[in-house]
């Protein structure tokens, strides 16, 4: 599979070649692996890494149950308009167990905080969501 090409023109009349990878097609969203290269030419594969090995992104049980991250810590109150900040954390440490009571969002920091010291969340800590 050969990869796209586009010519722009830049400073001074030269032309700037861009190269472009092309998508998979399989999943049509990531763009194909990098197959080998010839000299200063690159072939790709037809399908992204993951498609070849045969993983696919997977949907986070407690997201099909119909949790939600929230934009705010349950534990220390902060708050971001960015949600890359949170995580979902499981209470009693279970991946399995999704229930919401078992679920809270917290940030990056207190997440960090509750591995290292392997603690849970105290029974008092608890404040109900609704």
């Amino acid at each position: 599979m050969r990869c796209n090409i586009q010519r722009k023109r830049g400073r001074k009349g030269r032309v700037n070649t861009v190269m472009t990878r092309p998508l998979c097609k399989s999943c049509k969203r990531r763009p194909c692996a990098v197959n080998y290269k010839k000299g200063r030419k690159t072939y790709y594969r037809s399908k992204c890494e993951q498609c070849v090995q045969g993983r696919t992104p997977s949907i986070p049980m407690w997201y099909q149950l119909g949790y939600r991250q929230k934009d705010k810590c349950d534990k220390c109150g902060f708050t971001s308009k960015h949600t890359e900040q949170f995580a979902v954390y499981h209470i009693d440490g279970k991946l399995t167990n999704c229930r919401h009571a078992n679920l809270k969002t917290v940030c990056a920091n207190c997440q960090r905080v509750l591995h290292k010291e392997g603690f849970t969340w105290k029974q008092g800590d608890l404040t109900p969501d609704f």
